[in-house]
């Protein structure tokens, strides 16, 4: 009988820590997932008003006023958008991490922000793992907030406006989608 019932308790212990460490890895899941966008309110829209000091791209793969298909999932509603492009600029884009001067858990890996938006940025670019103040207000708590840059790159970033895929919400002049992050209609 003991033997059975030592039996019986290691299997339910053994089924408690089975279930605490799924329970684990599917918050952690969530967290990631939520971060992004439940962290702080996203301005999807903006009103076009670009920083001082961003060039105009010379050759855009992309025209203004022509029209593509947005391949990325940084936010809802943005993957197989259909988005008008609205401005085309070179600039160095930046992913970045931080925590929202409104408070609340850090925002990991936020796509994207350019070099204007950086207080104070001078004519280098920043690398992965500096630290610099954001001037940009995507989302609520963004603006005046420290962060870490987690990636930097040259490259051509577009204004768009769309539809979001999930609920329709007109979008308009949306800051920042990458050339990487778009295809021909």
């Amino acid at each position: 009988m003991k033997f059975k019932q030592k039996i019986f308790h290691s299997l339910i212990l053994m089924l408690v820590f089975l279930l605490a460490a799924c329970s684990n890895g599917a918050q952690e899941e969530q967290h990631t997932t939520m971060n992004h966008e439940e962290n702080g309110h996203m301005d999807h829209s903006s009103s076009g008003e670009v920083p001082k000091g961003l060039k105009e791209a010379e050759s855009p793969a992309f025209k203004v006023g022509s029209k593509a298909i947005m391949n990325t999932d940084h936010m809802d509603g943005m993957n197989g958008a259909e988005a008008t492009i609205v401005g085309a600029f070179d600039t160095t884009v930046y992913a970045i991490s931080y925590t929202p001067t409104t408070g609340g858990e850090p925002v990991i890996n936020h796509k994207w922000i350019i070099h204007e938006e950086i207080q104070d940025a001078g004519n280098e670019p920043y690398q992965p793992g500096e630290g610099v103040a954001v001037e940009a207000d995507h989302m609520e708590g963004m603006d005046g907030a420290e962060a870490t840059i987690d990636s930097a790159e040259q490259a051509t970033v577009y204004m768009v406006d769309y539809s979001a895929t999930t609920d329709g919400e007109l979008v308009k002049n949306h800051k920042w989608v990458t050339e990487s992050e778009l295809s021909a209609k």
